[in-house]
């Protein structure tokens, strides 16, 4: 048997999207103003709160929203942080405990009168005042909607975790358009612009089209640039990256050259479907299409920003697309974790 590799080289994602990246103008005052929120429960044990720092939540919010406004960037910025939160917790969580994490979240935002009195319920349903303040009704039950979705796939990838199994890739592929959150971040979309799409437009094959290849897109590239990260701290299971090597029995780098291919595929799709979409559909629906796009490409270059999935060497594997595998992380004391009261 072949020893495991310890490097390998990244799919050049750059420069198969040849989308528009910008930053938001309001970055630094939105980014202050959610960061000061989110740290004033002091949930983070002090390695966790080092992650947290460093994962530059808000910058990416400042890459894929580069259009809002300063109170609505700083709405985004506030969500990406509160799933952080959930995250975080989550990942450490067997399946059942996962399950009840996530229906503290779900339920804070479904009813507004709902408190179990904890940390989690309160930094959620602070969130969900500032989002209803825009969100149209119809915005607001899919939102609503897709939390369930996320929290049911967070703790399916939960109970795959402690079960050690890794799903097959039919199964992988909606589990992990729904545990990402990125449907809910492009929901957050109709937030910002001040729009409220009815139901049909959800249902339209080219709408979908262009709609699914961007969500893929961002997972896709996500897994293949956090994969490292993970398999550091054994938690690489929920990944298209493990998935594919399971599936194809194909090598780290053959699934990494893949997962290029594909992911230039993705862009392929969303750019023709955009074209192609009916004007029946209405200017807003064209704006929300257009809108997801900053997603797929200011993931791509945010990713490479911050130390989050390459560390201090993020800049040097931005240039040469080599990342060298470090090894397994010693786990932090779990005694000492207090992520939520």
């Amino acid at each position: 048997m072949s020893p495991s590799p310890r490097q390998f080289r990244l799919p050049n994602l750059l420069a198969t999207c040849p989308l528009e990246d910008a930053t938001n103008p309001h970055y630094r005052q939105a980014s202050a103003a959610s960061r000061a929120w989110i740290n004033s429960y002091d949930i983070f044990t002090d390695r966790k709160r080092a992650f947290f720092v460093q994962g530059s939540n808000e910058l990416l919010c400042s890459h894929v929203y580069w259009y809002a406004g300063c109170e609505e960037l700083r709405t985004t910025c506030d969500f990406v942080n509160l799933l952080f939160v959930v995250d975080e917790v989550s990942d450490e969580q067997s399946g059942m405990d996962a399950a009840a994490t996530g229906d503290v979240f779900l339920n804070a935002m479904r009813y507004p009168d709902w408190n179990d009195g904890s940390i989690l319920a309160k930094i959620t349903r602070e969130f969900r005042a500032r989002f209803i303040s825009r969100a149209g009704p119809k915005n607001l039950r899919r939102f609503v909607d897709l939390c369930d979705k996320y929290t049911k796939c967070v703790a399916m990838e939960a109970e795959l975790r402690e079960k050690k199994k890794v799903a097959d890739l039919a199964s992988f592929i909606p589990l992990r358009r729904y545990n990402s959150a990125v449907l809910l971040c492009f929901a957050l979309v109709e937030y910002i612009l001040g729009i409220d799409l009815a139901d049909e437009v959800y249902e339209d094959k080219t709408f979908l089209e262009a709609y699914w290849a961007a969500c893929d897109h961002v997972c896709w590239a996500n897994d293949v640039y956090s994969y490292d990260m993970e398999q550091s701290k054994g938690i690489s299971g929920n990944n298209i990256v493990t998935v594919l090597m399971q599936e194809n029995s194909s090598s780290l780098q053959e699934t990494a050259d893949q997962i290029g291919v594909r992911c230039g595929q993705f862009v392929e799709t969303y750019i023709s479907a955009k074209k192609r979409l009916s004007p029946k559909l209405g200017t807003d629906a064209a704006r929300f299409i257009e809108a997801i796009g900053s997603w797929m490409i200011g993931n791509l270059a945010w990713s490479f920003e911050t130390v989050r999935y390459f560390g201090p060497r993020h800049l040097e594997v931005k240039k040469t697309g080599i990342v060298v595998l470090r090894p397994r992380e010693v786990p932090e004391d779990s005694s000492s974790d207090s992520d939520e009261e």
